[in-house]
This record gives C-alpha cells, sequence and structure tokens, in this order.
C-alpha cells in the first residue's frame, strides 16, 4: 500500500465502526460493507502486492478453506471477505476461550488450523513439545521487524529463531457498568469484595486460569504468576467463596455485558474497548494493584493441513493498511509504529488501549511455567465444579 494511505482513508473511524455495527447487525450486506469501507478496494490492490502475487497468480496453490482458531471478538470480519476476495480462499473461524484449550487441542492433533492465535507466553511451551512451525519469514514480506515495538514482540523468538508474529498486545482488566455498579473501583481487591456485594450475582470471570487465578492473587497481595501451594491455596479460598455470587464464569462477557445481565466482568482491552465505544457507562479498569499485560501472536501449527493459506493470510494481515482496519474494529493496540501512524488519533488518544506508563507499570507478563502447572490447572478444576 502506498506510505501516503493514512491521508487517502476511504472513511473516517466514526463512520468505519458506524458501518462495522450495522454490518453485525445484519442491516448492510457485506458487499455494500466492503465497498464503503474500502475494504474491497484493499483486497484488490492486495492481489497485486508483492507478498501476495505468488498466492493469487496460483489460487489452486492455496486450496479453497483454511482455518484460523483465534479468541472472541477479536477480528474484523471484513478482513477475511477481503482476503477471500483477494486469494478465493474461505476462511472458517475457530474461536476459543483460554491457551489451555488451544494446547489441549493441538496436542490432541490433527486441530485443522492453519494459523492460531497464542498469547506471548505460551510460545515456548509449544515450542519445546513440537507443536509450531519456526517460520519462513520470506514468506511474509509485510512483517518489518524494524518497526515492531520489541517491548512486545520478543517472545515470538525462541533461541534465535522467529515462531510467532505479533497480533497485537494489551492488558487485562475489569469492565465495570458504572450506571449499575456506583462504588469507585481501582483495584482486583475491589473487584472480588463488590462482586460479593453490589455486584451480587452479577459479576463474571474468565474461564481461563491465567487471569481468574492470578487476579485472585493479586487481590491478596502476590505475584499474578504464582505457583507457590501456599498462595495458590489462598486464591483458592477466595474463589470458592466467590463463586456462589458470580453470574457467570466465561470469556466471552461481552453479550452479558451488553445486555446488562451483567454489571461487573474481568476484561481484555479490545473488550474494554468496544463495550466502552457502544456504551459508554461501562469502564475499563487497570487494577493498582497489579494484573497482565500481553501480546497475541500469529503461528502456525506444525500439522498445519494448508500451511500455503496459513503464510498468505498471515502475510496479509501483517499489511499495515489492513491491520489499522483490524486494530479500528478490534480494539486492541498494536505492536507495529507503521500501523500506529495510520490510526486516528481518537484510536491513538484512547486511554483504555493505550494507558498511561504509570498505569502499566504493576503489570506482568504472564509467565511460560504457569500454562502447565498442574497446582494451577487443578484449581481451576476443583473452583470451576465446585
Amino acid at each position: 500500500m502506498s506510505k501516503d494511505y493514512k491521508d487517502n482513508l476511504p472513511i473516517s473511524a466514526s463512520r468505519f465502526m458506524e458501518e462495522f455495527m450495522r454490518l453485525k447487525r445484519g442491516s448492510v450486506s457485506r458487499r455494500h460493507f466492503l465497498g464503503v469501507t474500502g475494504l474491497g478496494l484493499a483486497a484488490a490492490v492486495m492481489a497485486r502486492a508483492p507478498g501476495l502475487q505468488g498466492g493469487i497468480a496460483h489460487a489452486q496453490d492455496l486450496g479453497t478453506q483454511m482455518s484460523i482458531a483465534t479468541w472472541p471478538n477479536y477480528h474484523d470480519p471484513a478482513t477475511f471477505e477481503a482476503f477471500t476476495a483477494a486469494t478465493g480462499v474461505a476462511v472458517e473461524v475457530n474461536v476459543f476461550g483460554s491457551n489451555e484449550e488451544m494446547l489441549a487441542k493441538l496436542q490432541a492433533g490433527a486441530s485443522g488450523w492453519d494459523l492460531f492465535v497464542p498469547t506471548n507466553y505460551t510460545i515456548s511451551t509449544y515450542v519445546k513439545l513440537g507443536l509450531i512451525d519456526e517460520l519462513d519469514i520470506s514468506k511474509a514480506p509485510n512483517f518489518s521487524p524494524s518497526t515492531q515495538n520489541t517491548r512486545f514482540t520478543n517472545e515470538g523468538m525462541v533461541d534465535g529463531k522467529t515462531y510467532a508474529l505479533p497480533k497485537n498486545w494489551g492488558t487485562t482488566g475489569f469492565a465495570v457498568n458504572t450506571g449499575k455498579i456506583k462504588t469507585p473501583m481501582t483495584s482486583w481487591k475491589d473487584f472480588f469484595e463488590l462482586a460479593q456485594t453490589e455486584a451480587d450475582g452479577r459479576a463474571m470471570v474468565h474461564d481461563y486460569q491465567l487471569t481468574t487465578i492470578g487476579n485472585a492473587l493479586v487481590s491478596l497481595g502476590h505475584s499474578f504468576n504464582s505457583i507457590k501451594p501456599e498462595e495458590l491455596a489462598k486464591a483458592e479460598e477466595l474463589l470458592i467463596k466467590v463463586k456462589p455470587h458470580l453470574y457467570a464464569i466465561n470469556s466471552d462477557y461481552q453479550p452479558s455485558m451488553r445486555a446488562t445481565d451483567a454489571w461487573l466482568t474481568m476484561c481484555w482491552t479490545n473488550d474494554g474497548a468496544q463495550l466502552n465505544r457502544d456504551m459508554p457507562e461501562i469502564a475499563y479498569i487497570l487494577g493498582k494493584d497489579g494484573g497482565e499485560i500481553w501480546t497475541d501472536f500469529y503461528a502456525i501449527p506444525k500439522d498445519a493441513p494448508n500451511k500455503a493459506a496459513g503464510y498468505a493470510l498471515l502475510n496479509f494481515l501483517m499489511d499495515p493498511a489492513v491491520a489499522v482496519k483490524e486494530h479500528i474494529a478490534n480494539g486492541a493496540p498494536t505492536t507495529d509504529s507503521r500501523v500506529l501512524a495510520l490510526l486516528p488519533a481518537e484510536v491513538t488518544s484512547n486511554k483504555i488501549v493505550y494507558p498511561d506508563e504509570a498505569a502499566l507499570t504493576p503489570l506482568e507478563f504472564g509467565a511460560a511455567v504457569t500454562l502447565t502447572d498442574p497446582g494451577r490447572a487443578e484449581l481451576m478444576a476443583r473452583f470451576k465444579s465446585a
């Protein structure tokens, strides 16, 4: 895409989101959305881009379909429409609620995925278990190592080899409906206290041990990544105490928050931005007592059935002109300075998406040991079955 792309965005960010929500409601067709937003043009231009030329010219080499495993509410559906328009390859989207689910699926074999979206702390484990390929960067020429913020991207490399390319980074905080809950909240200690009082029957936690156990630990003054038995025991005591007061244990919490069935939930950056955009009374809060900072990546499974299409989609997603629309729709912050330069000020100035450094300081990146630690896995199983 032209370096002047920013000056030639087909519509404003607010108009883009208006059309995106119309598409989600089903009031306009995908053809209309692609045309109005310029994604149809992006697909046409991408078809001539160096990174996709081989695949476009020889579409039969890519097959007719592929599969990606990712997270809820994590992509602009029109991105995959544009990729299909450019390549003829239909994209099947599989949604997961935790990295443990993804790991179990890959270990079981024959996942059917050609690309998936693991979180930073899992990549070294996938490499150790031989579940993902070392990437051939020459097949993703749209990726630019020099424009990446290495604070967020280092874990895509293991022993000097690249196994994953960054999608975006973010934080784990909580979303609170301030129209329903009037008590000010600033910490995970507040979260667990109000879940039992003012938000009784209206609070949600993730179906994901890393964040649910991690944030319980933080509320008790411990590390988000702790695997110490005595600290896990205290976290379990808290979670078991809170459970009868919960509305649900679910990582796909947006529907419940939008319907106001839930008033309080553990929440990732992108969901917090989306909820606040559509329902301004829903605030997104980072715990002053700690929590998580993360980066999600794209990786290719060792047993991917259509690796050519996996690389083609990976390269497509690395193009700044495609990525900028993903970030506007998705709400998560970018690791790529090229994309950051294309984003409108209303996005880059949004403190949910790009918080101040002071808000990030207490947060921790997830540690690899937490993914396979039996103590945390068993705790989560007991909590869910209690």
